[in-house]
């Protein structure tokens, strides 16, 4: 085991744990979940068969991580998120569920207490404003908040704002895309 475990969480033997990984207390990590390499899953988290997430990931307290979600490098996730993986819940089904994958894409913040709505893509670098809730992609480099959440500003690879003409106090200057923004290389 080349990860830390704390003595009390959970972490079935068919679950793929990277180097340096640390799981804290009451944390639930199920057989076939995948953590990558120097993550943090902090106290009374879940990650579910199937869920994957990449390195350099962190996992504040309190956050399930269900099948069909992918969570990719460098991610932050703050205490509480939820990610939603049925868009119809029951607790008795007749019919057949549908798992409707969602991506968390490299370098993205997503603010406590944030409900993700499953089905979706959150682009790389952007921020998710505390007790938003997402219910449609949000491109990358963009700053939502709100209920549902609305784009409201872009966000640098080093977690600032930028500004009015895309350029960020570090010095990175960016160009707008139907994808979001790009960095000038």
């Amino acid at each position: 085991m080349n990860y830390f475990k704390h003595e009390q969480a959970l972490v079935d033997q068919g679950a793929r744990v990277g180097e340096g990984t640390r799981i804290w207390a009451f944390t639930n990590i199920q057989a076939e979940a995948v953590i990558g390499r120097e993550c943090n899953i902090c106290d009374g988290s879940f990650v579910e068969k199937g869920a994957v997430i990449g390195d350099h990931v962190t996992i504040k307290h309190h956050v399930a991580v269900f099948d069909g979600v992918k969570i990719e490098d460098d991610v932050f996730v703050g205490s509480n998120v939820v990610f939603i993986n049925d868009r119809n819940p029951r607790s008795h089904r007749e019919d057949q569920w549908i798992l409707e994958r969602t991506v968390v894409k490299k370098g993205a913040t997503l603010g406590s207490n944030s409900v993700i709505l499953c089905g979706i893509t959150i682009g790389e670098y952007s921020v998710i404003g505390a007790g938003s809730v997402v219910t449609k992609n949000v491109p990358a480099h963009t700053v939502v908040y709100g209920n549902p959440a609305k784009a409201e500003g872009f966000a640098c690879c080093c977690g600032r704002r930028i500004n009015d003409s895309l350029k960020c106090a570090c010095g990175s200057q960016y160009t707008l895309k139907d994808q979001g923004l790009e960095i000038n290389e």
